[in-house]
């Protein structure tokens, strides 16, 4: 009779998270290696391993912890100190010059450059081939 009761008493469904098998260094490329599922609810923690798969730890991510989503990021397709290049497109006018990244970025990603002629500081938004576009 106990045994029916506890069986109908509510419970907390618990989520799957996933966590470090092994010390993943800061802007390293995550391989289905490096992560496990584990049957718990981590606030914070991702909990689909095919979304961290590819992605670079922007941390480093020590093993048994929690994978949180904030951690992991787009492979960097800029790194710091590289001349890129730097538009600026709206309408039909396009302006294009060289910049120095202060800082690394992957695809979609927003860093700052420093325009090569002005020495201005700008932001703008990472491409997937490399250049940074600012403006609207």
């Amino acid at each position: 009779m106990w045994r029916l009761l506890i069986l109908l008493l509510p419970t907390q469904a618990l989520a799957d998270s996933l966590i470090a098998t092994r010390t993943i260094r800061a802007q390293a490329t995550l391989v289905a290696q490096d992560v496990t599922l584990v049957a718990a609810d981590i606030p914070g923690a991702v909990s689909d391993p095919g979304t961290v798969l590819g992605q670079e730890a922007r941390v480093a991510i020590y093993a048994g912890q929690p994978i949180l989503s904030d951690d992991i990021g787009p492979a960097a397709v800029i790194g710091r100190n590289q001349i890129v290049p730097l538009a600026y497109l709206s309408g039909g006018l396009a302006i294009v010059t060289e910049g120095r990244a202060l800082e690394r970025g992957g695809t979609g990603d927003l860093i700052r450059v420093m325009n090569i002629g002005s020495r201005s500081t700008v932001t703008g938004r990472v491409t997937p081939d490399g250049s940074v576009h600012v403006g609207p």
